[in-house]
C-alpha cells in the first residue's frame, strides 16, 4: 500500500487524475488496450472531468463501474448515468464503456438480483482480465464497492467465485450489485482516493485490523494487489 498526500481536493484530483492517465497509457502500450472500473456517488465527480481530459487514446480503453445501484440508467442515482455525464466526454467520448444491465426486472427480489449479478458477471467476462485499475470509494461506515457491513449479500459478495455479487445496504438506499473482493482483488492496481477529516478517521481505523464490518480493511490488509491511497 502506498499514500499518496494533497493539500487540497482540487490538487488530488488534477494529480490522480494524470496518474491514472499515465498507467492506462502504459497498460496501452504494454498490451493494446486498457479496462478501467470507477466508482460512482458524488466524491469522483471532479476525478472524472480531471481524468476525461488527458490526453490519451481514449478509443483503447475500456471502462466500467466497480459497483451499481439497481435503478434505471435515467435515475439520478445511477452510476451508469454519472459516468456517462461526467467521465465519457471530451477526449474519453471515444472510449467503450460496459454497463451491468440494459434493464431491471419487476419485482426486484433476491432471485432477481441474482439473475442481474449472473448476467453482469457474464457481459464483465468479455473484458480481458486482469483489469488495469479500479478507482474505489469508501464511505464513513467503511464500505467500498457495494461491500456494506451487514448487509445481506454481503458474504456471498466477499467469497464468491464470480465478479459480480447482489447486497441490499441497511442503511443506503437502492439494492445494488457490486464487484466481488476476488474481483477487485484481480485487478492489476487497486485506488482509494479519500478526502476529508471523517473519511481520514476511518481509514486509519480501518488500518488497525482486518473486519468485515469495515469492509476497507479488507482491502487495505491484503497482500495480493497494490493499493494506492490519496488523501487530501
Amino acid at each position: 500500500m502506498n499514500q499518496h498526500i494533497c493539500n487540497t481536493p482540487a490538487e488530488l484530483a488534477q494529480r490522480l487524475a494524470a496518474w491514472i492517465g499515465l498507467r492506462l497509457h502504459q497498460a496501452i502500450e504494454q498490451r493494446g488496450h486498457a479496462v478501467l472500473a470507477v466508482s460512482g456517488g458524488k466524491s469522483p465527480v471532479p476525478l472524472f472531468e480531471a481524468l476525461r481530459a488527458q490526453p490519451l487514446d481514449w478509443s483503447r480503453v475500456s471502462i466500467t463501474l466497480v459497483d451499481e445501484r439497481c435503478v434505471p440508467h435515467d435515475h439520478p442515482d445511477s452510476n451508469t448515468a454519472l459516468v456517462r455525464a461526467h467521465l465519457l466526454q471530451q477526449g474519453a467520448a471515444a472510449a467503450s464503456f460496459v454497463p451491468w444491465f440494459d434493464a431491471l426486472p419487476d419485482p426486484l427480489d433476491d432471485k432477481a438480483l441474482q439473475a442481474l449479478a449472473d448476467a453482469a458477471s457474464q457481459r464483465l467476462a468479455r473484458e480481458p482480465w486482469p483489469w488495469d485499475l479500479a478507482i474505489l470509494g469508501m464511505g464513513e461506515d467503511g464500505h467500498t464497492a457495494s461491500l456494506f457491513p451487514h448487509a445481506p449479500g454481503l458474504q456471498q459478495a466477499l467469497h464468491a467465485s464470480g465478479p459480480v455479487a447482489w447486497t441490499r445496504p441497511l442503511n443506503a438506499p437502492h439494492p445494488r450489485l457490486t464487484l466481488t473482493l476476488p474481483a477487485l482483488l484481480a485487478t492489476r492496481e487497486l485506488v482509494l482516493p479519500l478526502i476529508g477529516p471523517a473519511k481520514l478517521r476511518v481509514y486509519q481505523q480501518a488500518r488497525l485490523s482486518e473486519d468485515d464490518t469495515l469492509p476497507i480493511s479488507l482491502v487495505l490488509h491484503q497482500h495480493q494487489t497494490p493499493v494506492q491511497v490519496w488523501l487530501a
